[in-house]
């Protein structure tokens, strides 16, 4: 005589109790996979080892998407601008020097990069696109303009905790300074600016977005010797581009203009 023994219930059971454990482990993206996976893998007749694989790879995707989402917000970009919304052919910059720069090498070699030119030439898009895409490829990146950056100084003078944020904003792949020149450094500030320098020369990567020329940046940071010792450290082993005069906005204006009446 032969037994037969039901199983139906347990089978059913079995995805629930995947997930239950799913969420006891803390995968949470294999646990939000798992059930419409499962019911492919048992309709397609999977191998286990091929649903175990894909388990695997939508957790690795989701916790990749969740740390490159932390450090987003942790970089403190401006607007989200990114190069999706960049126009090479609109830019002043040539364009393999634009396709150089985004290759990202120049943050793996620990080369700075200064750009720059008059308001509205595309400098603050291009260097928040190229922090944007950093981030996207695993880097650490944190964004200032020069009035954030004396901020920082102001906000942990009164507590003498500048040197632990000092040591925070070391810690970065890669730091963005955007509107040099448009506000002026205390001398505090100065020195911030130049310790960062300092401690990340041929170490790590500073990309700053400036208006002016070397030679007037002596407007903005008080100190003469501090002028002198900050462009030096800055440019030793640096990419120095500029975006030239023409409205970088005026001309990505009139680009759209013309494709929506076309």
């Amino acid at each position: 005589m032969t037994t037969t023994t039901k199983t139906t219930g347990t089978t059913a059971a079995a995805p629930d109790a995947v997930v239950e454990l799913l969420r006891e482990l803390r995968l949470p993206h294999m646990r939000h996979a798992a059930p419409d996976l499962l019911a492919t893998a048992k309709a397609r007749r999977w191998d286990p080892a091929e649903a175990v694989r894909a388990l695997l790879t939508e957790e690795i995707a989701g916790r990749r998407a969740s740390s490159i989402g932390t450090r987003r917000k942790a970089a403190g970009f401006p607007t989200g601008k990114t190069f999706d919304a960049w126009n090479e052919t609109t830019s002043s910059i040539p364009a393999p020097t634009q396709a150089a720069l985004r290759t990202l090498e120049w943050i793996g070699n620990h080369e700075n990069l200064v750009i720059c030119g008059p308001s509205g030439t595309g400098k603050t898009h291009f260097l928040e696109a190229l922090g944007h895409a950093a981030v996207d490829a695993g880097a650490h990146v944190l964004w200032f303009s020069l009035e954030q950056l004396g901020q920082v100084v102001r906000r942990h003078r009164a507590d003498d905790t500048t040197g632990r944020a000092l040591r925070r904003i070391l810690r970065a792949d890669l730091i963005l300074l955007d509107e040099l020149g448009y506000v002026q450094l205390d001398g505090r500030g100065s020195e911030l600016l130049f310790q960062i320098l300092t401690e990340r020369e041929e170490r790590a990567s500073v990309a700053v977005a400036t208006n002016l020329p070397f030679s007037e940046w002596g407007t903005v940071i008080p100190d003469p010797r501090l002028v002198a010792a900050i462009v030096d450290r800055l440019t030793f082993n640096a990419h120095i581009i500029e975006t030239g005069t023409d409205s970088y906005r005026l001309r990505t204006t009139k680009t759209r203009t013309r494709r929506r009446t076309a």
